[in-house]
């Protein structure tokens, strides 16, 4: 039973010690709950939710309480995007709650999202692309600085596209498979994807689960830590 030899760590430390966070006895300030059960539970089911099983679950999500809800991945499918219009155009989505929607960091995909929530009133979108080296080295076959370039032409068109939009759109930048990047260069990259626009990039850390979750929480604080212009940044908390 030698075969497991053959593995290797999938995951990194951060450069320096970073576990204050484990040193706190409580949070200080009430966090923003977000729902992504349309979107990541809904992807997780043999057999899809339906438009009318979407609208539902929307309704509740809003009954329960919740201000900003992950809505899906409208240029994925012709249901996700009728159910993002459906929403907006039915005046379903209350003023004080926001939705959210996912994107990959590509044109075709992005234009499609802006098309998707034209005229909601409060909107975040969710930019994305893969970072770690299993995924640069064997699926995309990309340098570092061309997958910076995919995050940053993503964020610039994202704004590109903000500008004609009519609602308060806000954005969120995940580096997938964070756990599976170096932490400095997912710093950079996350950084990198910061447009610099006061109240307009809140980037969030998305993963794999392949290291225990204080290691996972002890990277996520390291970029947390480097991030200059704080208070324009949005982390999920270390223990999520």
């Amino acid at each position: 039973m030698k075969n497991f030899d053959k593995y290797q760590r999938g995951y990194f430390m951060p450069p320096e010690r970073c576990m204050d966070w484990a040193d706190k006895e409580y949070i200080d300030k009430a966090p923003i709950w977000c729902s992504v059960d349309l979107r990541d539970g809904n992807q997780a089911l043999i057999i899809p939710m339906s438009l009318e099983e979407k609208l539902e679950f929307f309704r509740k999500l809003v009954d329960i309480g919740f201000k900003e809800i992950e809505i899906g991945f409208p240029a994925a499918s012709e249901t996700e995007y009728e159910f993002c219009r459906t929403l907006i155009e039915k005046n379903l989505i209350p003023d004080d709650v926001t939705i959210q929607v996912l994107t990959q960091s590509r044109e075709h995909i992005i234009k499609k999202t802006f098309e998707a929530i034209d005229g909601a009133k409060n909107a975040v979108v969710h930019l994305y692309n893969s970072t770690s080296v299993a995924q640069r080295e064997q699926v995309f076959r990309k340098s570092k600085e061309e997958i910076i370039k995919i995050a940053t032409d993503g964020a610039k068109l994202c704004n590109e596209y903000k500008k004609k939009a009519k609602g308060n759109i806000t954005f969120e930048y995940s580096p997938e498979s964070f756990t599976g990047t170096e932490p400095e260069f997912a710093r950079d990259r996350y950084l990198g994807a910061d447009t610099g626009e006061q109240g307009h990039h809140e980037p969030a850390c998305y993963r794999r689960d392949v290291a225990a979750p204080r290691l996972c929480a002890a990277d996520r604080i390291y970029v947390q830590d480097s991030a200059q212009q704080r208070e324009r940044h949005r982390f999920p908390p270390p223990a999520q």
